[in-house]
């Protein structure tokens, strides 16, 4: 199988080469990736869909992520990581139709792993039920709706648990319907400047959907 290849950068942001992603991620290299946050507006409150990571994956198995999320490949630009919409969940959507949030560094480290992402982040207001996705199944295992005021909240110490509700795949396909309370040890633990910014940026997003 051919080694996927990576653009790499400095602490700066400035381009030293190509590399591929097993080296990126051994030698801690910053690289580029693409987020995708869907969240929807009901009423006064705004919801943000989290994905189940696979058990599988190298970095935060089993936890709850990035609705869409995945690695630019050498010479690809943020427009290209949109594609991951389509094959993560089955969601076709055009990248005009995605709000930018902007550049955000993030550091997750793991045992013989350290992921340095340049992650070029976006939103995008979906009413779809969950029924409607279609999870790429060596990737997603469930998707999850949580309410941004509780999570914000639970990230702030201010609350033990939150809720969250959704669908988690059975190993034959099946969708299982759930409603859960998790900690925050439940999820991806992306820095804290991380989701900061991405609650802020879907918060103001979603008050003006309320405000239409």
């Amino acid at each position: 199988m051919k080694a996927e290849m990576l653009d790499i950068f400095d602490e700066s942001g400035t381009p030293i080469g190509v590399a591929p992603r097993t080296e990126v991620h051994r030698l801690g290299h910053w690289h580029q990736t693409f987020h995708c946050w869907i969240y929807r507006v009901e009423q006064s409150k705004i919801w943000l869909l989290f994905q189940k990571r696979h058990p599988q994956k190298d970095t935060g198995p089993n936890l709850l992520d990035i609705t869409s999320a995945g690695h630019l490949v050498a010479s690809e630009g943020p427009a290209d990581g949109v594609r991951e919409l389509e094959e993560e969940l089955g969601l076709t959507v055009s990248f005009d139709a995605l709000d930018e949030i902007g550049v955000i560094n993030d550091v997750l480290e793991a045992p013989e792993l350290i992921d340095k992402e340049m992650c070029h982040v976006f939103a995008y207001a979906c009413d779809q039920p969950l029924q409607a996705y279609v999870l790429q199944a060596e990737e997603v295992t469930g998707l999850l709706w949580a309410e941004l005021d509780e999570v914000e909240r639970l990230f702030a110490g201010e609350m033990s648990t939150v809720a969250v509700h959704g669908f988690l795949s059975e190993p034959d396909g099946t969708k299982q319907e759930v409603e859960l309370r998790v900690e925050q040890s439940a999820f991806v633990p992306h820095e804290a400047h991380y989701y900061q910014q991405v609650f802020a940026a879907v918060r103001s997003l979603g008050k003006k959907r309320q405000a239409k």
